[in-house]
């Protein structure tokens, strides 16, 4: 986390999975009438917990073959072990801009304790490293019989929310798709805390989507859960004060890996691909995950204030696979959407990624669904490979003119497209960047649509160092407005900025 403003020096935190695992939660906010609650998990330490201890230590012994390699934990993944205090006064080339106040945020998952097994760099603590064949039913298995027999408290949730952070009504969010929200605090130095699980008032009874989108224009929220259950898929609004509503299931034939999804003034987007949950292939010694390379893609497109799923319309497009969408918006008859496109999901794989490490395939694409006629048509927007697409917030579900996409290459960077490209920021040779935020100079639409800076973090693997960077959105020049030097920060999934009024209007507690 950096800490920016003409009022304040640069600063950093290093929340080491803070918003879970070592922060202290703090009572039930009663001015939110208990839509927070306090994480107080008491799980039992007897004979049943030291038994499951001995048995996956003997499962990881026979099974697994220790000389599997753990990419995701060495260079640059390599995690945090302990965590680093607020630290003010860090070196700045160049400046910060005048208007530039608030705080950036990275999550991402950085195991407190070292793995017993595999491990995934979507694990965090938790499991699904080993998800692949008996040895991942078996540890699967204990993860279960564990919160079955108390020696896991998972009453409160089990996610591991490293995956992105939004801020809503108050409070910001520590998200991952499968758990509710976490609600954290930022203290005045700078540093972070845990406040407790945001339930709704007990309105929330699923998981809470890594991708919830707000519209500027009206203050709501809207998001989905994705489910090991039937209807697979639930849909949510949340007011501009804070309610939930009541839920809306989206039917689907079986689960689906379903990462993100879009809105428009009118509409939401759902993603039925063919990235499907399938448990009974541990049997068979496959991945949980499967790709069906026979099927089509399916997208969904719903009013967006329907209290049902009766008048969704489901278009179908070539087989593919999406993580991230960069924003929607309505052009007549046709619903838009611009997102990143994987063709298959082989570059997703370990095997594929150890063997080609800057071979992931992701490319910018326009979807039309015509809502008149029912047709969806497609085109690429950009050549491999890009992904984590951010646009100006405030155009959120309205056309807009500019995306900014990470480079995902042996030379990472940012590249900024408008029809063709804008504009490129090429990193030197052996660092890597994730997503950008883009930050308006201005708030609201007063001015440009990209009269702004773009910020992000970036990882040196010649120095083992960390920085962050700040340039100019409009003209992408090569020169960085601001370099903030920073100690190892381990790479992350998602950034945000919370601006200085938002970080007044936190809820109290």
């Amino acid at each position: 986390m950096v800490r920016c403003g003409s009022s304040s020096p640069a600063r950093s935190s290093q929340p080491a999975n803070r918003n879970q695992q070592s922060a202290t939660a703090i009572s039930t906010d009663r001015s939110r009438e208990g839509r927070i609650l306090s994480v107080d998990p008491k799980p039992k330490k007897g004979n049943a917990s030291q038994f499951f201890d001995v048995l996956e230590k003997l499962i990881v012994k026979l099974m697994r073959d220790s000389q599997q390699p753990r990419e995701y934990l060495s260079g640059l993944f390599e995690p945090l072990r302990e965590e680093t205090p607020p630290q003010p006064n860090l070196c700045i080339k160049g400046y910060l801009p005048e208007g530039l106040n608030g705080e950036l945020l990275m999550i991402g998952p950085n195991p407190k304790f070292t793995p017993v097994a595999g491990y995934h760099w979507y694990d965090g603590d938790g499991y699904i490293g080993d998800l692949e064949g008996l040895f991942g039913l078996f540890t699967g298995s204990m993860h279960f019989l564990r919160s079955i027999f108390k020696v896991l408290d998972v009453s409160y949730g089990w996610g591991t929310s490293n995956t992105n952070l939004t801020y809503h009504h108050g409070e910001l969010l520590a998200l991952g798709e499968n758990d509710k929200p976490y609600v954290l605090r930022i203290l005045e130095d700078g540093d972070l805390q845990t406040v407790g699980v945001l339930d709704y008032g007990k309105r929330l009874e699923h998981p809470f989507t890594a991708h919830p989108k707000i519209d500027s224009f009206t203050g709501k929220m809207f998001t989905f859960g994705s489910q090991l259950t039937p209807p697979y898929c639930t849909y949510r609004v949340i007011s501009r004060d804070g309610f939930m509503h009541d839920p809306v299931p989206i039917t689907l034939s079986e689960p689906t890996m379903m990462h993100d999804f879009a809105i428009t003034e009118n509409f939401a987007i759902f993603m039925d691909l063919p990235l499907k949950f399938r448990p009974k292939n541990l049997v068979i010694r496959e991945e949980l995950l499967a790709f069906d390379a026979t099927k089509k893609a399916r997208f969904g497109v719903l009013p967006r204030y329907s209290t049902d799923e009766h008048n969704m319309r489901w278009f179908e497009l070539p087989n593919c696979f999406i993580f991230h969408t960069a924003n929607a918006w309505e052009d007549g008859d046709e619903v838009v959407l611009i997102t990143c496109r994987l063709e298959s999901t082989d570059s997703m794989s370990i095997a594929y990624l150890i063997a080609n490490p800057f071979g992931y395939k992701s490319e910018l694409y326009e979807m039309r669904f015509n809502m008149k006629n029912g047709l969806a048509s497609q085109k690429k927007l950009s050549v491999s490979s890009v992904e984590f697409p951010r646009v100006n917030d405030i155009y959120i579900g309205r056309k807009q003119r500019f995306v900014y996409t990470t480079i995902i290459g042996k030379r990472g960077g940012i590249i900024k497209f408008g029809g063709n490209i804008k504009g490129i920021f090429k990193l030197e040779p052996g660092k890597y960047c994730g997503d950008t935020v883009f930050v308006s100079s201005e708030p609201g639409v007063t001015c440009e649509e990209d009269d702004g800076y773009l910020i992000f973090f970036v990882y040196d693997e010649n120095t083992g160092k960390s920085m962050v960077n700040v340039i100019d959105a409009k003209t992408m020049s090569c020169d960085p407005v601001a370099v903030v030097e920073l100690p190892h920060v381990p790479f992350g999934f998602h950034s945000f900025f919370v601006t200085e009024e938002q970080l007044r209007a936190q809820t109290k507690v």
